[in-house]
C-alpha cells in the first residue's frame, strides 16, 4: 500500500501540474533543457567545440545521467508504462538520451562521423518544451486533427505538380534544366512553393506562362494548409469558450449560469 501511494505521488509529480511539487519538477526540467541544448549549440561552434572537448563531454554526460534518470522515473510511475514507452514524448524522452548510450559501443576512428550525427539526436530535448505549455498542447492537438485533410491536400498538388511537371517536359524540350521528368518535378515543387532558386529556367513562351500561372497559384496553395490548422484552432477555442443547455441543446458562452433560450440553469464546466 506504501509503495502504490508513493507511486500515485511520484505520478502526480512528474506527469501533472496541479501541485506545487509538480510545478517546480517542471521549471526545474525545463531550465536543464534549455540549458542542455544550449551546450549542443555552443559544441556545434568550432572555437568552443574543438578548444573544451573534454569539457562538452563532461556536460553532456551530466544532462544524460539526469535525463536517463527522469525517464526512468517517468516509467516507473505511468499507469501504463508500455503506453509511456510508445507514446510521442515517451519516445522524445527516449531519443535525448540514447545517442549518448551509443556512443560508448560505437568506436573508431571510421565510425567518429557517424557518433557526431547520432549526438545531434540531442537537439530532440528541445521538443519536450512544448509540453509544458498549454498553446503547445492546443497546436499539436489542432496538428493531428488537420493531418488527414493537410494530407489529402499534399496528395493533390503533388498530383498537379507531377502533370505541370511532365508537361513542361514536354514543351520545354531541348531546355537541359528539364532534360527529364523528375528534374521538371523539381522545378515545379520549386516553383509552387515560390522558393524559386532559378537554377531551372523555362525559356520558350508557353513555358513562361505555365511558370508564371504557378508562380501566382502557389500563394494560394501555401495558403491552404494554413487556414485548415487555423480552423481546428478556432474550432478548439470556440469549444472552449462555450458549454451546452442539457434542456434545450443550445449553446451558451462559459461564463453564462442560465441558458439565454430556456433559461435552465446550466451547471459549470469542470
Amino acid at each position: 500500500m506504501l509503495n502504490q501511494t508513493t507511486k500515485e505521488k511520484i505520478n502526480r509529480i512528474v506527469f501533472g501540474t496541479d501541485t506545487k511539487a509538480g510545478r517546480r519538477f517542471d521549471i526545474v526540467l525545463l531550465w536543464l533543457i534549455l540549458f542542455s541544448v544550449l551546450a549542443v549549440v555552443a559544441e556545434s561552434m568550432p572555437e568552443l567545440g574543438m578548444q573544451f572537448p573534454d569539457t562538452f563531454f563532461y556536460i553532456d554526460w551530466v544532462f544524460t545521467i539526469v535525463f536517463s534518470i527522469e525517464y526512468l522515473v517517468r516509467i516507473y510511475a505511468a499507469e501504463k508504462r508500455k503506453k509511456y514507452v510508445f507514446s510521442y514524448w515517451g519516445v522524445i524522452d527516449f531519443l535525448s538520451i540514447i545517442p549518448a548510450y551509443i556512443s560508448i559501443f560505437v568506436a573508431g576512428y571510421h565510425y567518429l562521423l557517424v557518433i557526431r550525427v547520432l549526438r545531434l539526436l540531442r537537439i530532440f530535448r528541445i521538443l519536450k518544451l512544448i509540453r509544458f505549455t498549454r498553446e503547445g498542447q492546443v497546436l499539436l492537438t489542432a496538428l493531428r486533427l488537420s493531418m488527414y485533410k493537410i494530407s489529402v491536400f499534399i496528395a493533390f498538388i503533388f498530383t498537379f505538380i507531377v502533370l505541370v511537371g511532365t508537361l513542361m517536359y514536354v514543351i520545354e524540350a531541348g531546355n537541359p534544366g528539364f532534360s527529364t521528368i523528375p528534374a521538371s518535378i523539381y522545378w515545379g515543387i520549386v516553383t509552387v512553393t515560390t522558393v524559386g532558386f532559378g537554377d531551372i529556367v523555362p525559356y520558350t513562351r508557353l513555358g513562361q506562362m505555365v511558370a508564371s500561372a504557378m508562380m501566382l497559384a502557389g500563394y494560394a496553395i501555401i495558403a491552404v494548409p494554413t487556414g485548415i490548422v487555423t480552423a481546428e484552432l478556432t474550432k478548439k477555442a470556440y469549444e472552449k469558450n462555450t458549454k451546452q443547455c442539457e434542456k434545450c441543446d443550445q449553446e451558451v458562452k462559459a461564463d453564462d449560469c442560465y441558458c439565454s433560450n430556456c433559461g435552465h440553469k446550466i451547471e459549470s464546466k469542470v
